[in-house]
């Protein structure tokens, strides 16, 4: 994929641009917030801006796009750039705007490693630079066409909002023209919500879709995210619980996520999640106790306490519906005689042979359980995983 000359630039200089790669970024976002307010406005999360987590996802999905085409000449990362362009088409991302990113990113480079950027290596990097770029524009263009030809939102109605738990709300949506087509989704699929903040500012946040799939009407739940010293509150979630109610109209895009069931060939599944990671695994439940699964299926959650778990009667009724399923929840506190005390191990816990994992949940969650499925000879190719927000995943093994 990468020609000869441009692997030699990249190779060499790899290790000076990684170690830079968080200045590079924290320069790209000022200069393209400069010159194009309205993408902080109405686009990018300004929570995770703040937070500095998008700077860190960008950088380590550059370093691991350029690593692999050094490792894997002939082969294309299509697992990292599934997840990006998923999450590009469910924003509306339009091919030109990686001109834009290529202007500012490349300025950004330049300002931070100043004359190591000789010709020969601005344009190795340019070669890395649209090779990606392009690949997502192509899937891109694949994932628009999948969904009908629309990209961006359109109006839904909420027709039903149910409280979960003290922090987790459920909102049940409609589209306001009732005479247009709700397309069907893969389970585990998320969708991008668009709301219009007292500041008139139009921010837009991912959800998965927490229903079964091929309900006349779309369902999502909403964690109320409370920051910290180091993040700020969730400026989207705390909205839609303080002010979004019957009758209010959302924008909704269209279904997007790669973290999807597939075709399950009759193989044993475990279905793993933390907190609010349990959406997907409840559309995934749902979906198998529709479809006659047969095989085992071993159902593992974590949370806080019994109150925290949100979706939890879906989340046993759905198990309960399929003939060979295994359920195991771990609670912090408050476990009962059904449950067990502590975060999630799965020590005594039988993987079955053949197994393909699902994970969803905070990051230190699913490294460690999939550190326990590696251990337990799940091969890594059969460990799959979503999360919520960037994907720090390979920021965090960059580090």
């Amino acid at each position: 994929m990468l020609s000869e000359p441009s692997a030699a630039t990249v190779r060499a200089t790899l290790p000076a641009v990684g170690a830079a790669l968080g200045e590079i970024t924290e320069r790209f976002y000022a200069r393209l917030f400069a010159a194009h307010p309205g993408l902080l406005r109405d686009l990018f999360n300004r929570g995770n801006q703040a937070a500095g987590t998008q700077r860190q996802a960008l950088a380590g999905s550059v370093a691991a796009f350029a690593t692999h085409l050094l490792d894997h000449p002939d082969r294309r990362p299509d697992a990292l750039l599934g997840r990006i362009a998923h999450k590009h088409a469910s924003l509306g991302v339009a091919p030109e705007q990686y001109g834009v990113v290529h202007e500012h990113l490349f300025a950004a480079i330049a300002e931070v490693l100043g004359e190591a950027v000789t010709p020969e290596v601005a344009a190795a990097w340019d070669e890395v630079y649209w090779l990606m770029a392009n690949a997502l524009v192509a899937i891109e263009k694949r994932l628009y066409e999948e969904s009908g030809g629309l990209r961006g939102l359109r109006p839904w109605e909420v027709v039903e909002r149910v409280v979960e738990t003290a922090d987790v709300v459920t909102f049940r949506v409609r589209p306001v023209d009732r005479g247009a087509a709700v397309r069907g989704f893969r389970a585990g699929q998320y969708v991008s919500v668009g709301v219009t903040l007292p500041d008139g500012a139009r921010q837009i946040r991912q959800y998965s879709l927490s229903g079964a799939p091929g309900e006349s009407v779309r369902q999502f739940s909403v964690k109320r995210v409370c920051g910290d010293d180091a993040t700020p509150d969730g400026e989207v979630s705390n909205h839609l619980h303080a002010r979004v109610r019957e009758g209010d109209v959302l924008e909704l895009s269209e279904p997007y996520g790669d973290l999807v069931l597939g075709d399950t060939d009759g193989r044993p599944l475990l279905l793993a999640s933390a907190g609010i990671g349990v959406t997907p695994m409840v559309a995934m439940l749902a979906a198998l106790a529709a479809d006659g699964h047969r095989a085992p299926v071993t159902v593992v959650h974590g949370d806080r306490s019994p109150a925290d778990h949100a979706l939890r009667a879906d989340h046993e009724a759905y198990a309960a519906k399929l003939p060979d399923a295994t359920v195991r929840f771990f609670y912090e506190r408050d476990a009962g005689p059904d449950s067990r005390t502590g975060l999630v191990d799965l020590a005594g816990i039988e993987v079955a042979p053949g197994t393909r994992a699902y994970l969803c949940g905070p990051l230190p969650f699913m490294r460690a359980v999939r550190a326990q499925l590696l251990a337990q000879g799940v091969p890594p190719a059969d460990i799959h995983y979503e999360v919520f927000g960037p994907d720090l995943w390979m920021a965090a093994v960059r580090a």
